[in-house]
Order: C-alpha cells, then sequence, then structure tokens
C-alpha cells in the first residue's frame, strides 16, 4: 500500500493569457480535486497557442494521479534541497552596462 499509486479521469478547466502584463496558464480541475506534493497531472488534447493580446478558457480531460505514500514523503524530503537553489537568485535592481 505504500508504494501504490491511484489514477482517474476529470474535467479541466484552462486559463490562458498572453498580454503585455500577464504571461501565465492555470489549470483548475473541476470538483476542487487538491494536488498534493508528488501528484501528477496530465491535460490531454492538441497543444495550445495563444497569439499576443489573446486570452482563451478551454475546457479539457485530465488524469491525476495520486503520489504513493513513500513518493509523497520522498517529494517533500527532496523538495527541500531544491528550494534552497533559490536562495542562490538574487532580485535587486542593477542595471547591465
Amino acid at each position: 500500500m505504500a508504494f501504490r499509486t491511484t489514477r482517474f479521469d476529470t474535467p479541466c478547466t484552462i486559463e490562458i493569457e498572453h498580454s503585455d502584463t500577464a504571461l501565465c496558464a492555470h489549470v483548475e480541475l473541476a470538483g476542487d480535486v487538491a494536488v498534493g506534493p508528488g501528484d501528477r497531472v496530465q491535460v490531454h488534447g492538441a497543444p495550445i497557442t495563444v497569439r499576443f493580446g489573446e486570452r482563451r478558457v478551454l475546457e479539457r480531460m485530465a488524469t491525476v494521479e495520486r503520489a504513493s505514500a513513500v513518493g509523497r514523503l520522498w517529494t517533500k524530503f527532496i523538495g527541500h534541497f531544491d528550494l534552497a537553489e533559490l536562495y542562490e537568485v538574487s532580485f535587486t535592481n542593477r542595471t547591465m552596462p
């Protein structure tokens, strides 16, 4: 049971915007399905193209694969080391010569 994963399909809403103020993509799973550490979500369908100045909202199907208990713990553990890489990033306001 510690290594067992579960998988199910659910509808989802995809919102994509490409403008001068935002470049973003959001996926909302139907039924407020919560996604936890180690879980995977695959949205089905053809690739989506959004031109500059466009905003699109689409309905698709998605497959959610729940992580096993061991996979969830491993993801939490290894995530602490990945977070440490962000500490080396600087967000100072410097201009290039």
